[in-house]
């Protein structure tokens, strides 16, 4: 086997984690698989990976040599795609997942411009409040809130939240504005626990930062439920600025303890292709980082 055909083995090897799902994916067999690899490591005298008989795992070395090769290998495939125009027009199924009110609010928009501008692709959108795994799920593009902690995706920052406290005009002239976290102590709390999984609130101030274990009067396991309740004046809630930006443009909900909030969380859109990506993935990603950069709900930092 040639040099460039051992290292697309051994980048497949790492992708899949395992030398028999590899060997499935390049249409080999998995002894044929494993003789590339043991060829790749003895040519360059160092262990690529960790063997078990359940896991493989690149070692340290192999990490390096994997970042290093996927970048000449993707360069090489865009060379090729452009030469044979592949990424000349969007076509085929776009699969993408976001968090279920982010993605009702403020990707489906997106998602109704893509479709009109590209009559070849169609979207398959997945929207729920947990991380799936873009591989795994066979996903083209994701949106994730907070801060990354794979670093084999490809990621563009197009904003950030904050985490909000609100209630309704009618709550807070019938109960008191609170001025401090631990006045909340006395107050009627709405949790989301797809915001706040457990009961203790976090908050900072000038560096300072302080914890307030509560009780809440309704607990939901849906961000909508909890606007919706917050809206009819039955207690004070906590969710992202992305989730009660237009209710309280509008003054339907008010924020409070705005000199206690956390410090803001990125928003990113991944995917795991890189340059690589395709015209539909590129034409997706091209038109929502720049929408969702102009969207004041997840790029304004007033308080």
């Amino acid at each position: 086997m040639d040099k460039l055909q051992t290292i697309k083995v051994f980048i497949e090897v790492a992708k899949q984690q395992s030398f028999s799902a590899a060997a499935e994916v390049l249409g080999i067999s998995a002894p044929v698989a494993t003789r590339a690899v043991a060829e790749l490591e003895g040519r360059l005298r160092v262990k690529l990976f960790n063997r078990t008989t359940r896991l493989v795992r690149l070692t340290e070395s192999g990490t390096r040599f994997f970042n290093d090769t996927q970048r000449i290998l993707e360069d090489l495939d865009e060379a090729e795609s452009h030469a044979a125009g592949v990424y000349a027009t969007p076509s085929g199924t776009l699969t993408l997942t976001a968090p279920v009110m982010f993605g009702q609010k403020h990707i489906m928009p997106i998602v109704n411009e893509y479709l009109g501008m590209y009559e070849e692709v169609g979207v398959k959108a997945m929207f729920f409040d947990r991380l799936g795994s873009l591989l795994e799920e066979e996903l083209d593009v994701a949106i994730r809130i907070g801060h990354l902690k794979d670093s084999s995706l490809y990621a563009v920052q197009v904003g950030s939240v904050r985490r909000i406290i609100c209630g309704a005009p009618s709550y807070f002239k019938r109960k008191g504005i609170p001025k401090y976290p631990q006045d909340l102590l006395e107050h009627d709390l709405i949790f989301s626990n797809t915001v706040d999984s457990g009961s203790t609130w976090h908050f900072q101030n000038q560096g300072h930062k302080e914890s307030v274990k509560l009780s809440p009067r309704l607990m939901c396991n849906q961000n909508a439920a909890a606007v919706s309740t917050a809206l009819k004046g039955f207690g004070i809630t906590r969710l992202m600025s992305y989730q009660v930006g237009e209710e309280i443009e509008k003054g339907t909900l008010q924020s409070v303890l705005t000199g206690y909030e956390e410090e803001p969380l990125p928003v990113h859109i991944i995917h795991v292709e890189g340059r690589r990506a395709n015209a539909k993935v590129r034409a997706f990603i091209d038109l929502a980082v720049e929408r969702l950069r102009e969207n004041p709900y997840i790029n304004s930092q007033t308080k």
